[in-house]
């Protein structure tokens, strides 16, 4: 019985795959016709579309060998086909994508940003501190003495007790801003036009195509997760650190970040 089971299995997924093969061309001979018909080069669909000519030429030439996975493959199809004048959803909708699920292996390790310890964490929040309220004693010195100069008849009691109020205030916003760093925080630039899904402690943030030149911020209390479709477009900075490229152009990518937290 297992051994029919196992036949039956490949048989199915053999059908699925025959399906897409025969589906994307017949899609990509649909698309390469009206590209033709509009008197547009694959150059020139390569600036419209922002994909890489090899994707165009395998999506017209039917070969599902040298593109990615079926979800990102019909992503691909709609772009194309926005491009010359479908309605990309409603043309892409007929790729068969079935029930499976892509799961990317994250190679950008996240211990980078978690082998901080807590006793690190605790220095680097007093030297802050101190630098914080350091530099704002001396610059608070400085008004105090011109203060004086331009308000020789204002009571020295009036002067002493403002500039310990925002001693006081400073450093209690110095603390706050301690307390939000636990958070992580992404920074996307967008170089290049990308399908992406952002993931905040579990809940999707936002998924959908965002152009190039976009700058996006997210937050999370616990970790954020980062997917697209087109790594080499996508740069990545992780708690305003410098931003650097989330991978190869074209190729599918997912990340996600931890938050430091106190032990």
């Amino acid at each position: 019985m297992n051994w029919l089971k196992r036949k039956n299995k490949r048989e199915s997924t053999y059908s699925l795959e025959q399906q897409r093969a025969e589906k994307l061309a017949t899609m990509g001979a649909q698309l390469s016709s009206s590209r033709q018909e509009k008197g547009l080069s694959l150059e020139e669909m390569v600036v419209l579309t922002r994909i890489p000519r090899r994707l165009l030429q395998a999506i017209e030439g039917g070969n599902l060998e040298e593109l990615p996975e079926p979800v990102y493959i019909q992503g691909l199809i709609r772009q194309f086909a926005d491009a010359l004048g479908f309605n990309g959803a409603e043309f892409a909708s007929s790729f068969p994508i079935g029930n499976n699920r892509v799961i990317l292996k994250p190679s950008w390790k996240h211990t980078r940003f978690g082998e901080l310890r807590p006793i690190h964490l605790y220095l680097l929040y007093i030297f802050i501190i101190l630098c914080s309220v350091g530099g704002l004693s001396q610059f608070l010195n400085a008004s105090a003495l011109q203060s004086a100069n331009n308000h020789q008849n204002q009571p020295k009691l009036n002067e002493e007790t403002a500039i310990q109020s925002q001693k006081f205030q400073t450093v209690s916003d110095t603390v706050s801003s301690i307390k939000n760093s636990q958070q992580v925080q992404i920074g996307l630039t967008l170089t290049e036009k990308s399908w992406i899904q952002v993931v905040v402690d579990g809940k999707v943030e936002y998924e959908g195509e965002l152009p190039e030149g976009t700058h996006r911020i997210w937050k999370a209390q616990e970790q954020l997760t980062v997917r697209t479709d087109n790594a080499g477009g996508v740069l990545v900075s992780v708690n305003q650190e410098k931003a650097k490229q989330l991978g190869e152009p074209g190729k599918q990518k997912e990340v996600t970040i931890a938050a430091n937290t106190r032990s």
